[in-house]
This record gives structure tokens, C-alpha cells and sequence, in this order.
């Protein structure tokens, strides 16, 4: 096994006190068991919002083929933007495809709703094994056409409308941009990419440098391949909307994808997956802004209070005020609220 990088050396001391589940490695059979403790929120709404001037609405909406499917949309109490010119945000959460639940990691959001007075819309997409590929990105597809749709009732801009996603929902955010790119909507003006799960023939070198290390190592990652794909695992026929990183080798590319951020850490089986997406944007001419943080382990930035994770949340901020401030009219960037 090829050397692996070092963790940096403060996010190392935190991983080494980390539940037991956190960096184990995780099979078809145990998978079951750490799915069942981490798809259940652990807070109410209320306690996920705080103290902040926000409020949250349920909406069941229709699904793939029909089915309901869950989506929470927040918004500020206190409305500051015109009807109708707020940006969007359409988060879906992570989880390895196969555990987790529609607010999950999604607490960075609520900065945004309250800063850009954006509407944050988190989708309860179905999970895998028991719901393989399609069900899970034409579940986020069909959520964002929905959402799409609401722009006059919620009062933000269809066409500002920002996909966000973090791990195995970085994917998914991915497929869906794919997806709306292929059948000429929705309309998505970014992509924000948060150590997306691309590439499901888990055969990078990162791959093998993290083979039984790390969080979510290269073990873990192909029981979450095998429950979204099955059989077809590695293999020729996987679609891009389910591994997008298997677009890079068709005719069109990553070509026709709106601006894209990616960022991912230099100690994880995603980093050479997330520098190859980067690069297939670039190839055809497209505008991508990627970043690696050195030492940074699979979902380091979820724990908020580590140096390099206050860095990297930083970026991903500055990255979404340069985005949404810029004005294409007056080619100018606008005023902050």
C-alpha cells in the first residue's frame, strides 16, 4: 500500500478520541447497524435553527416515479431582499449513499440564509441498499425541479439556484447538475461540491493509500458503491448520473455545468477523484475553483472548531459571497445585504 499523507496534526488528535464507527471500516454486514444510528436527526428542528431569525417549513413532494419524498425549506423571518431576487440553496446531505437524513452537516447553510437572505431547501432523498440507483438522484432531480418551481411563493430567483452536497450528497449534487444539464433543466446557476463520492471503480491512488485508513476508507467506500450499484460495480455500464466522474470519458465531458467549487482533504480516498472532476471542467473550457486541504480528513470541516476547518469553511464562504454579489448586468459586484 502506497504511503498514505498525514493527518494534520490537530484534526489527528481529535480522530484518534473519535467514536469507535467514525474511522472503522465499515462492510455490507456492519454497515446496517451504523446506518440505523445515523440516519435519525439527534435534534429538533428548533434546536437545530437555535436562536437564529429563521423559520422552517415541511413540504412532501413528489419523488422518482411518483413516490413522496420529503423536503424542510428555511427562510429568514424577516425577508430584506425584493420578492423574487433572493439566491437558492438545494442541499443534499451525505452518508455514503446508504445512511443519513436531510439536515445532516447542513448547518453552514443557515449563515447563508441569514447573510444573503437565501432560502435553503434540504431534501430527504431515498436511500440505498434497500432503494438503489436511480431512486436516490432521480430523487434529488425530481425535489430540485419541484423547488425549482416555488421561486415566486418563497421568493427567490429560479435562477439562482446554488446545488449543494456534501460527500455521497456532493455526488449526488453533482448527478443532479448532470441530469438537469442533459434534459435542459432545471436551471442551476453553482455547484458546491464538499468532498464529493465520484467515482464508484475506487481506483485512484488515494484509493489505495487509504485503503483501511482514515475516515470512510476505501473498504467503506466500495460497501457504499455496492449498495447504490450492485452488480454493475466498477463495471462498464454504471451511468454518469450515478459516477459522475465516469463523464470525464464521454463525447460531451463535464462541458454545460454551471461554476463549481470542490474542495476535499489531501488525507482521504476522495482527493484524487475531486482533482480529476476539477480537471475535466477545465478540459472543456468550464469554471471550477478546487481546493485541497492538506492533512484534512474525510469530513474534517464538520467539525467546525479545528484551524483548518475554519479555513476551509472560510473559502467555501468567500467562494459563495464572490458568486452570488456578482452582478452580470452592471458586471459589478453588488452591494452585501
Amino acid at each position: 500500500m502506497p504511503t498514505p499523507c498525514p493527518f494534520d496534526p490537530e484534526l489527528g488528535k481529535l480522530l484518534a478520541g473519535a467514536p469507535p464507527e467514525y474511522c472503522g471500516t465499515h462492510t455490507p454486514e456492519s454497515i446496517r447497524k451504523v446506518a440505523a444510528l445515523y440516519s435519525t436527526p439527534t435534534q429538533t428542528m428548533e434546536e437545530f435553527i437555535g436562536d437564529r431569525p429563521i423559520q422552517a417549513v415541511d413540504y412532501t413532494v413528489p419523488g422518482y416515479q411518483g413516490a413522496e419524498i420529503g423536503i424542510t425549506v428555511f427562510t429568514r423571518k424577516d425577508r430584506k431582499l425584493a420578492p423574487g431576487t433572493a439566491p437558492a440553496f438545494y442541499y443534499m446531505h451525505g452518508g455514503g449513499m446508504v445512511m443519513g437524513f436531510r439536515t445532516m452537516n447542513s448547518e453552514f447553510l443557515l449563515p447563508y440564509v441569514e447573510q444573503f437572505d437565501g432560502v435553503f431547501a434540504a431534501v430527504e432523498y431515498r436511500l440505498a441498499p434497500q432503494h438503489p440507483h436511480p431512486v436516490p438522484v432521480e430523487d434529488c432531480y425530481a425535489g430540485l425541479a419541484w423547488f425549482s418551481q416555488q421561486g415566486e411563493k418563497l421568493g427567490f430567483d429560479p435562477k439562482r439556484i446554488m446545488v449543494v452536497g456534501c460527500s455521497s450528497g456532493a455526488g449526488l449534487a453533482a448527478g443532479t447538475a448532470l441530469l438537469a444539464r442533459d434534459r435542459g433543466g432545471p436551471h442551476i446557476a453553482w455547484q458546491l461540491l464538499l468532498a464529493p463520492m465520484l467515482d464508484d471503480r475506487n481506483a485512484t491512488l488515494s484509493t489505495r493509500q487509504y485503503e483501511a485508513h482514515g475516515v470512510w476508507n476505501a473498504t467503506s467506500n466500495a460497501t457504499g458503491w455496492g449498495a447504490l450499484l450492485g452488480d454493475k460495480v466498477g463495471g462498464p455500464d454504471v451511468p454518469i448520473y450515478a459516477a459522475p466522474a465516469r463523464a470525464v470519458d464521454t463525447e460531451l465531458g463535464l462541458a454545460n455545468l454551471p461554476a463549481t467549487f470542490l474542495d476535499v482533504g489531501s488525507a482521504e480516498v476522495f482527493r484524487d477523484e475531486v482533482v480529476a472532476y476539477a480537471t475535466g471542467i477545465w478540459a472543456v473550457g468550464g469554471t471550477a475553483d478546487l481546493h485541497i486541504w492538506a492533512g484534512g480528513f474525510h469530513g474534517f470541516d464538520m467539525w467546525g472548531f479545528p484551524r483548518l476547518a475554519r479555513e476551509a469553511l472560510a473559502a467555501r464562504q468567500n467562494w459563495v459571497r464572490r458568486m452570488l454579489e456578482w452582478d452580470s448586468v452592471s458586471e459589478s459586484f453588488a452591494v452585501p445585504l
